[in-house]
């Protein structure tokens, strides 16, 4: 999400922490003087620089807002920032009638859009780039076996079973990485398989799987076509060749007269 949307977000979050602030003050029978200062100073000790239960509330609030405005941090001027916020808790005169704020954080809105949109496609760039150069080095290598489409499999362990069909469902246990091992999905550590039809899931998922007798387990390099393209977000992003290893458990197959499931309009992930 582009930093600059996420003002709702921060809303809520300073929302959230007044209503904290509120219940921290709500009235208190301490039954002595003594005893309230004896809670202040057991406060003060327990958070050190921070001897008032206001300084406390106050560092939380600027923790949170401080961690939403980390990624617009060169965008900002911080005490520009905090004469605003003085100027507003105070009833002062602002510099800026709403119309004009309003105005403002519109601009910078598309401003930001743009610079995330260039990035992306700078980022989908590299990613193809690194992408094909991959998969031209590792159809060259042993076992490794390149479909027409593209895809590339490698046979880890054979099996006997049937294999499925593409108007069939599967039961798999798999684990997703892209290029560099970082994990993005994984059935082992949801701790059960997954079930679903071919006709639900990515291309280079329903191909693959219509490759693998029951039993067997595969490793995939499914280039970015055959994946989520351009369009993927985080934790995958674009163009990005994804790396499934594979074992399917159980062919499923649709019941008799059940109508075959639609074909997606967008290729959904492998299962969530």
């Amino acid at each position: 999400m582009n930093p600059i949307f996420r003002t709702a977000a921060l809303t809520a979050s300073l929302l959230l922490a007044l209503s904290a602030c509120k219940a921290a003050n709500k009235p208190v029978d301490t039954g002595a003087n003594g005893a309230q200062a004896g809670a202040n100073a057991a406060a003060s000790n327990q958070y050190p620089g921070l001897p008032t239960e206001k300084d406390q509330i106050s560092y939380t609030i600027g923790m949170a807002m401080g961690k939403q405005l980390t990624e617009i941090k060169d965008e900002i001027d911080v005490d520009t920032l905090i004469r605003a916020l003085k100027t507003q808790i105070s009833g002062g005169q602002s510099q800026l009638t709403e119309a004009q704020a309003q105005q403002i954080m519109q601009a910078f809105g598309q401003k930001m859009q743009a610079k995330q949109m260039a990035q992306m496609m700078e980022q989908a760039r590299a990613n193809q780039e690194k992408g094909e150069k991959f998969l031209a080095e590792n159809g060259k290598k042993p076992g490794v076996v390149t479909t027409a489409s593209g895809l590339q499999y490698q046979i880890m362990t054979p099996g006997t079973g049937p294999k499925p069909g593409a108007t069939d469902g599967v039961k798999v246990n798999y684990v997703g990485t892209l290029l560099d091992g970082t994990k993005f999905d994984s059935s082992y550590d949801r701790g059960e398989p997954a079930v679903m039809p071919l006709q639900g899931v990515i291309p280079g998922w329903a191909e693959g799987l219509q490759l693998m007798p029951v039993g067997s387990k595969f490793r995939f390099w499914i280039p970015s076509r055959l994946a989520y393209g351009e369009e993927a977000g985080p934790p995958i992003g674009p163009n990005q060749v994804l790396v499934f290893e594979v074992e399917l458990l159980e062919v499923v197959k649709r019941p008799p007269g059940a109508a075959a499931a639609p074909a997606p309009t967008a290729a959904p992930a492998p299962a969530h």
